[in-house]
């Protein structure tokens, strides 16, 4: 076993948790598993990782690599083997050790655990496996557990760690083949989607299997997610949304992260980002992602070949509003629920109160911000009782002023970072040129 002694638990903590920095594939558990007496630890299924419970407890959860050794070369990668960082290897017990004491300690409710590749897929998989048995059935944790599936493991390996783990996840890395072969040679498209593909089934026939057998282990219960790392690669917004598209459709993902790129290795084939990473690119690829899986928008809705990259701006929601002014206003006392759904300013929850309200009263712009509507955007695009709330032009210049003035279109902390990706002439509205791939990667990940 090729795992450091010679080094303090505290020095191998400082230097896994770290290199566990980049990897942002965790999220709120979608689990609920109380305690039973007999175990150590809950899973409330309000989330893990610096989430909020129902109750408003901050959450969180142990973050780190198993091993920062790693045979493969990928360019973007800081713990790749040509890197020069300190390297260390966790052992399944002090992993365990880690858990627990900081769970005892209130640190943490869960872990997260991914690794690189020490010696081979097979060998880590394994060690990984190990470490999640004694968790479960040495030392009884019945905490929240995301755990990282190793590309190119025996699937046998997979599937028994999946019946230790709530979520698991398997990083896309790139979004094109094409991306994947110049800067993760040693990676291919196909060792990344057969294990996803295993999960997804591994997934369906556990749930088949509970609705008779109750009592039946369960299988990655929080479902699998992915992550795809951003501006690294040339592909444009509409490209890296079909991709996500396509997996949420085809592999039944929970959720798939996107990581704005840092370059970390200074790699003559990376981009060098003068502007520093694109943390608004990934900001925007974030709300759009949210308007697929939760307001029925459709990536071509959004985006198109002739209009490939969001509106830097403003939101994606907001933009596409200003492009469909014809669906607008829409009576807040009348409009159907997913028509709601399309009005900036109104998230799902508010529509859900919005129909659940009008049942009983007629409502006014006084009780949409009772509700929760963001009127500061809302007000363009809706009417109560066929009255907007101002004298209000429908014109797209007008409204788009208006939009832009609310600084909250920018999150703080990338406007207090002195954010600057492109100039205010641009505003995100010019042509621009789209490869013709995208089309090829969605029949591509379909077919696997």
């Amino acid at each position: 076993m090729n795992i450091q002694q010679n080094m303090s638990l505290t020095e191998k903590l400082a230097i896994l948790t770290d290199a566990a920095k980049y990897d942002v594939a965790c999220t709120s558990s979608g689990v609920d598993r109380k305690g039973d007496g007999r175990h150590t630890g809950n899973c409330i299924s309000a989330g893990i990782c610096h989430s909020f419970a129902a109750d408003g407890r901050c959450i969180s959860l142990l973050k780190i690599l198993f091993t920062n050794e790693c045979i493969f070369n990928c360019a973007y990668c800081q713990n790749n083997c040509n890197s020069d960082v300190p390297r260390a290897s966790f052992t399944p017990d002090e992993v365990c050790t880690l858990t627990m004491e900081f769970y005892r300690r209130n640190y943490i409710e869960g872990l997260f655990l991914s690794s690189g590749i020490l010696i081979s897929p097979d060998y880590t998989m394994d060690l990984i496996y190990q470490t999640l048995y004694k968790l479960r059935h040495e030392h009884h944790f019945n905490g929240y557990i995301h755990v990282k599936a190793i590309p190119g493991a025996d699937p046998v390996l997979i599937q028994r760690t999946g019946f230790l783990a709530d979520r698991m996840s398997i990083n896309l890395e790139l979004p094109t083949a094409d991306g994947l072969k110049k800067l993760a040679p040693y990676k291919s498209r196909r060792t990344i989607l057969k294990p996803m593909r295993l999960i997804q089934n591994g997934i369906t026939e556990n749930k088949q299997e509970l609705t008779v057998y109750r009592k039946a282990p369960q299988f990655v219960p929080a479902g699998q997610s992915t992550q795809m790392i951003i501006g690294a690669t040339p592909e444009n917004d509409y490209q890296i949304m079909r991709v996500a598209e396509t997996l949420y459709r085809n592999f039944d993902l929970k959720r798939v992260f996107y990581s704005a790129f840092i370059n970390v290795n200074g790699d003559a084939n990376l981009p060098a980002l003068p502007g520093g990473p694109p943390l608004l690119r990934e900001h925007r690829l974030y709300q759009a992602d949210w308007l697929l899986r939760y307001y029925d928008f459709t990536v071509d809705e959004l985006l198109s070949e002739d209009r490939p990259d969001f509106n830097i701006y403003l939101d994606p929601k907001c933009d596409w509003a200003l492009r469909h002014l014809e669906d607008f206003p829409v009576e807040i006392n009348r409009a159907p629920y997913r028509t709601l759904l399309r009005v900036p300013g109104i998230g799902y929850k508010s529509a859900r109160r919005i129909v659940q309200a009008r049942r009983t009263a007629t409502l006014d712009f006084s009780d949409l911000k009772k509700i929760g509507v963001v009127l500061k955007r809302a007000l363009y695009f809706i009417t109560c009782s066929g009255r907007m709330m101002y004298r209000t032009k429908l014109e797209e210049n007008y409204i788009c002023a208006g939009l832009m003035s609310d600084r909250t279109q920018i999150p703080r902390d990338i406007r207090e970072s002195g954010y600057r990706q492109i100039s205010l002439f641009d505003c995100g509205m010019a042509d621009q040129t789209v490869l013709p791939q995208s089309q090829m990667i969605a029949e591509e990940l379909a077919a696997n």
